[in-house]
């Protein structure tokens, strides 16, 4: 069997891979504390977010389903980690991005990020 012949018959699972989010174990923190954080943070000003009253801000993307997307910001991949990373310092991963560093500690961030993980 060529190399080709072994890349062309793994294509499709290599594609198929990078093509849902991690169904894996919650983020940590709590999801409870982490609509408390939105609330506060006024993250509903910017964007719609389900379960969070008066969320309907039409500045960034809605967040419904956000746990279902591949991509955060449409160049992370959407794992615990990097949401927060994202929620924390949105500039450093795109320097052109209108939304704004909220000054998110590290814990609210995953508190934040474990809420929004229940959004499927």
């Amino acid at each position: 069997m060529t190399a080709r012949t072994v890349l062309l018959l793994l294509l499709p699972l290599l594609i198929a891979s990078g093509c849902s989010s991690d169904e894996g174990e919650p983020p940590p923190g709590d999801p409870e504390v982490g609509q408390a954080a939105i609330r506060e943070y006024g993250c509903g000003s910017c964007h719609v977010i389900p379960g969070i009253g008066g969320a309907d801000g039409r500045t960034g993307p809605s967040l419904e389903r956000i746990a279902k997307r591949v991509y955060l910001a449409g160049v992370l991949p959407n794992t615990p980690d990097d949401m927060v990373r994202w929620i924390r310092e949105p500039e450093a991963v795109d320097p052109r991005t209108a939304m704004p560093n909220m000054g998110v500690s590290e814990s609210d961030a995953r508190d934040i990020t474990a809420y929004l993980y229940t959004l499927k």
